[in-house]
């Protein structure tokens, strides 16, 4: 509640303040310009650093890795590009060091750190979950679905040997 309050009231109240001042200073016409100015630069950052981003991910894709990393650089470089739309020069602080790879990176290990952190703290010692269910099995130790398979050592087969099954027990 308190980060939506800071997020809601207090950020365009400082936001407006600083405009005005940096409009006291530099004029207003100005102010303006520097606003279009950051939001040019940042766009056109946003752009080379997300396609950076995107080719990453692609090349880890083709590799069988999972690209997660690349995700969140990907989220950081969202919020970084709408946090530059948005006039203010605070939010484009915030927007272009979302854009700057070593920056970003700095803030995507703060956030995981704190997201971490929050979600131990979040959890309960009975078993439920985040949405109040109960994750324990049930009486007899099984949790409901039963899937019933058959399973053969691999150990038995030569190596490099695909069993194709026998087409009578289809």
């Amino acid at each position: 509640m308190r980060g939506l309050f800071l997020l809601f009231v207090v950020m365009p109240v400082l936001e407006l303040w600083l405009l005005i001042q940096v409009g006291g200073q530099i004029g207003g016409l100005n102010t303006i310009a520097l606003v279009f100015l950051t939001a040019i630069i940042g766009t056109w950052l946003l752009r080379r650093q997300g396609l950076k981003t995107l080719l990453q991910a692609r090349t880890k894709m083709e590799s069988g890795q999972m690209p997660a990393k690349e995700m969140a650089e990907g989220i950081c470089l969202a919020v970084g590009g709408a946090l530059l739309l948005t006039p203010g020069f605070i939010t484009d602080a915030i927007g272009f060091a979302c854009l700057i790879p070593g920056l970003r990176t700095a803030l995507i290990a703060l956030v995981v750190k704190n997201l971490h952190v929050q979600a131990v703290h979040s959890q309960s010692f009975n078993g439920q979950g985040y949405s109040g269910q109960s994750y324990r099995r049930g009486p007899t130790g099984q949790s409901g679905d039963i899937i019933e398979g058959e399973w053969e050592s691999s150990a038995d087969q030569p190596k490099g040997h695909i069993d194709q099954g026998n087409s009578s027990d289809r």
